[in-house]
């Protein structure tokens, strides 16, 4: 024992090959022994001592002749939970994509059900387990809602039902005819009501002549990481991230962690809290995105930053904010700090924010400068010559140096990253002035009091 435990850990220190994981199972065609690491050989360690001490503690051990001495050298794994992730925005788009979910339905050559368990997984957010192991008699529609019966045979919750989107209960209901079909394809007749309540509605292929066990997680995982392969997805990912990634968009929604335990099936709040991290950008992280801001395009030096440049702490990060939002009002791409026109006044230089030194660039509107910068390069990519491009490039020149300057100054407060993921518009809105018109109540409710008596202006 004290050699094996040696040889794990040398493992795990050079990143040697382990000695039983595989990285598709044992024995399939392209698989290989995976790295070795510390969290595996803990993994190892901790799974065996429970094996070796219930033998011990039982008798087992002792009838076979295994000594105490052994199995008390084996050292705990030392193996700590890490945080549940969600799918990143990126994997989770391709992992819905329908060329990509009718890709997965070609490898389910045996037409087992492989997109239908994977859509109800993304969908209802259940284990893995919960929703290969259902029964045929999973549907039902109460008050024209569509349900969706389970067992969270973790938690010891039976026969329970949550209510899913209508499309998903027609796809499961087509699943439901097609088991039907191969059970009558198999007896020669049609499943009685109570061979219905029995049968696994994702049957597997191989010693299940009566239809009861559904198809096994090994072969779901296996056929789910060659679908992921082929994506050519550089993330690593597996199929329980489809239930973080639910539980993430319900906080993030307005649902509360009661909710959240009652719809996943936790044991405990403590469980849902692992969501909460990445459930909610954080209000003070957007009130410093607005806080930290930079010389426009048209000052004497575009991109300076006109914060500190140093780490903010929470107080100077709500001491900016309340100070940008006195001495400011929002502008197109921006915030306008002369005070003529934060006061009301109209701007006397026509919107012209490219060549206005009283425009600052805001964290917030990160990313609506790179699209800005992206429509630029468009338009000297198509110049008819070199010299209206050339014209183009200098007439940015400010404003790329704005863009960079802007760019430092979050990553200087840690928060470049929050600002390229915070955008704020959709692309197609980035270049229309709709967004950053706007008329005062007072005007316009004084308008519709001259208009003509039937309300038109």
């Amino acid at each position: 024992m004290t050699a094996f435990v040696a040889d794990q850990r040398h493992r795990a220190k050079h990143g040697l090959p382990s000695l039983g994981i595989y990285s598709r199972g044992f024995n399939r065609p392209g698989s290989l022994p995976t790295k070795t690491t510390a969290f595996k050989v803990g993994t190892v360690f901790d799974g065996a001592r429970r094996v070796l001490r219930f033998g011990m503690e039982n008798g087992h051990s002792e009838r076979i002749g295994l000594g105490r001495a052994f199995i008390v050298a084996l050292p705990p794994g030392g193996v700590r939970g890490g945080r549940r992730r969600p799918f990143p925005d990126q994997v989770a788009r391709a992992l819905a994509d329908q060329s990509n979910l009718a890709t997965l339905e070609q490898l389910d050559t045996d037409n087992r059900g492989l997109r239908d368990i994977w859509e109800a997984l993304v969908l209802t957010g259940r284990r893995t387990s919960e929703v290969l192991e259902l029964r045929l008699e999973c549907l039902g529609t109460y008050n024209g809602l569509p349900m969706f019966w389970h067992d969270q045979t973790k938690v010891g919750n039976y026969d329970d039902a949550i209510r899913i989107p209508d499309w998903l209960y027609q796809r499961l209901r087509a699943r439901q005819n097609t088991t039907c079909d191969r059970f009558a394809y198999q007896h020669g007749r049609l499943p009685n009501p109570d061979e219905r309540q029995a049968l696994a509605l994702f049957p597997r292929r191989i010693g299940n002549r009566r239809g009861l066990k559904g198809v096994s997680y090994s072969w779901f995982q296996a056929q789910f990481q060659d679908w992921v392969d082929q994506l050519d997805i550089d993330e690593h990912c597996v199929p329980h991230q489809a239930r973080h990634t639910l539980a993430t968009n319900l906080l993030r929604h307005g649902a509360g962690l009661a909710h959240i335990k009652r719809y996943l099936g936790h044991v405990s709040e403590r469980m849902s809290e692992h969501y909460i991290h990445l459930a909610n950008i954080d209000p003070l992280i957007e009130d410093a995105l607005t806080a930290v801001w930079v010389t426009g395009p048209g000052s004497p030096q575009p991109g300076k930053s006109l914060s500190d440049g140093e780490p903010m702490t929470r107080q100077q990060a709500e001491a900016i904010a309340l100070d940008l939002a006195r001495r400011s009002t929002p502008a197109d791409g921006g915030f306008c700090t002369y005070q003529p026109v934060v006061n009301g006044a109209a701007c006397p230089w026509n919107l012209d924010y490219h060549n206005c030194d009283k425009f600052v660039m805001s964290g917030a509107d990160l990313v609506y400068w790179h699209r800005k910068r992206e429509q630029w390069h468009t338009l000297a990519e198509r110049a008819p010559d070199t010299a209206t491009a050339d014209f183009l490039h200098d007439a940015f020149e400010p404003t790329a140096r704005a863009i960079d300057g802007l760019e430092k100054a979050l990553a200087a407060v840690g928060l470049l990253e929050q600002a390229l993921s915070l955008d704020l518009r959709r692309p197609q809105d980035y270049f229309g002035r709709v967004w950053s018109t706007a008329f005062r109540a007072q005007d316009l409710a004084r308008h519709n009091e001259l208009g003509t008596p039937d309300g038109d202006a």
